[in-house]
């Protein structure tokens, strides 16, 4: 029996704002098994950023049931679920959020400076081999600054892979880039996709959704389809497809 990730069971969460209330979603229900590719695709309003905070355990659902990888996170309290963040969840960001006068190799780190069972050499030994599974090895001593778009997304990737997480979740990872670049990320998650990996990559891009295995449709804080894509395109090949330069 394959293993569940996630399992979503009615979540609603309600904002007030004021005297009004605002219902931004409105009973929520999926799960995500262990190897999955799932793309979660909404317009502005839809309720994707809602469900990424709680997926991503920053936020807590008004009602209904949350578990991540056999723990029901509604009853951690706000310390255990700094820990699940830290522990089961790997970030990948639009913006990177790499600290702008550290290495790549320190910015990986970061996350294991939280785990008390690992020491010095085995942090920088797990650092590198993360970078390594991103094609960075060379790459190591440079800082954000020295580093393209899509190579600081990559250590942004490393460092997300760096703690063993059971789900990466990615927040737009593609949305700062241009086309070749996003195509370079998505040949990397399909990758880290075909070993193992659980990914739920929301995105409001439908060539990125492509690339995943399933996608998730919001729509006014409800799920409105949930497909799996049958013909699920390599990026490898997209990006081969694509013109050798886009200079004029």
């Amino acid at each position: 029996m394959t293993q569940k990730i996630l399992e979503i069971d009615n979540i609603k969460r309600e904002f007030r704002m004021g005297t009004e209330v605002v219902r931004a979603l409105k009973g929520i229900n999926f799960t995500v098994t262990a190897g999955e590719f799932v793309t979660i695709m909404g317009s502005s309003g839809s309720g994707k950023t809602t469900l990424l905070n709680i997926l991503g355990c920053l936020d807590k659902p008004t009602s209904g049931t949350y578990i991540l990888d056999g723990t029901n996170v509604g009853n951690q309290s706000r310390n255990d679920l700094a820990k699940v963040r830290n522990l089961k969840i790997g970030f990948v960001f639009q913006a990177y959020n790499l600290l702008p006068r550290t290495s790549a190799l320190e910015n990986v780190e970061l996350p294991l400076f939280y785990n008390k069972a690992i020491n010095t050499h085995q942090r920088r030994e797990r650092a590198i081999r993360a970078l390594e599974a991103v094609k960075l090895a060379e790459r190591l001593d440079h800082t954000p600054s020295q580093l393209s778009g899509g190579q600081q997304q990559r250590v942004a990737i490393a460092r997300a892979l760096v703690n063993e997480p059971v789900m990466i979740l990615a927040d737009e990872a593609t949305g700062n880039l241009d086309t070749r670049t996003s195509y370079e990320i998505m040949a990397l998650m399909q990758e880290l996709n075909q070993q193992g990996k659980t990914i739920v990559f929301v995105t409001h891009e439908p060539d990125i959704a492509a690339f995943s295995s399933r996608t998730i449709m919001l729509r006014d804080g409800r799920v409105q389809k949930d497909y799996f894509n049958e013909n699920v395109r390599s990026a490898k090949e997209a990006l081969a497809a694509l013109p050798v330069s886009d200079d004029y």
